[in-house]
């Protein structure tokens, strides 16, 4: 193979925490979550039987805004998971007599910034505590696209950017309001989004509160291309952590 006339930089695919003991934190994996929505389910205990017994963690949600509507998070290291196991118990009764809404369809991975203590609580314990700890059963789910040009920015104006939006989530999260969870879907997602956002929390008024207090912030206002459409829920049944 000829070498090109030029010098090739290495692809950095692994996540970084900040240095613990003088070393670095490095991960070579990351959690993967799918949400998918479904109507035409008559009985959610059912539903929630079958995905017991399937032997993965989950979270089921009843949607508000149909009366037959369900989702189910699913997540794991190994992305193969959602198109073997996940993907076997959806062809199975009763899931196979739902009807998928792939406009809700989200798929994301966890990712660290490079600045975080604990890089493995970070990627999979954080998430995982979040989506599954039964004192916050209502959730919000929906994805997102930042404008092009939010990536053509000073990294310094980047982050400026980011922490006016992180000390907003970072106060919500402080009095027990709303806790959430970011995924990176770059390239994963069939709509080209960036991003999928869960925001869970004991009461459902304060995952309102929240996202309309990011309407002001200079990234929603200013560098969203898209948002949504928003899924919203109710646990009603959850594996135990």
């Amino acid at each position: 193979m000829t070498r090109p006339p030029f010098e090739l930089e290495k692809p950095v695919i692994d996540e970084f925490g900040a240095p613990r003991d003088g070393e670095p934190q490095v991960s070579n994996e990351r959690l993967f979550m799918q949400m998918l929505v479904f109507t035409g389910c008559e009985d959610t205990l059912a539903v929630a039987e079958a995905v017991s017994g399937a032997g993965f963690e989950a979270v089921i949600y009843e949607d508000i805004h149909d009366p037959k509507g369900i989702g189910l998070l699913t997540f794991h290291r190994d992305p193969t998971y959602f198109v073997s196991n996940v993907r076997n118990l959806l062809r199975r009764e009763p899931m196979n007599a739902l009807t998928l809404r792939p406009e809700y369809s989200m798929l994301g991975r966890t990712y660290a910034l490079g600045h975080e203590a604990d890089l493995d609580h970070y990627l999979f314990k954080r998430p995982r505590h979040t989506a599954l700890n039964p004192d916050w059963p209502w959730a919000i789910w929906y994805p997102l696209r930042r404008r092009g040009t939010f990536t053509q920015l000073p990294a310094d104006e980047q982050r400026k950017i980011l922490m006016e939006h992180a000390k907003i989530g970072m106060a919500y999260a402080e009095s027990d309001y709303v806790h959430d969870i970011r995924l990176a879907s770059h390239g994963l997602d069939p709509n080209d989004n960036d991003f999928v956002i869960g925001l869970v929390g004991r009461e459902l008024a304060p995952l309102s509160k929240i996202v309309e207090k990011m309407r002001s912030t200079t990234q929603t206002a200013q560098y969203l291309e898209k948002l949504g459409p928003f899924f919203v829920g109710r646990a009603a049944w959850r594996s135990q952590l």
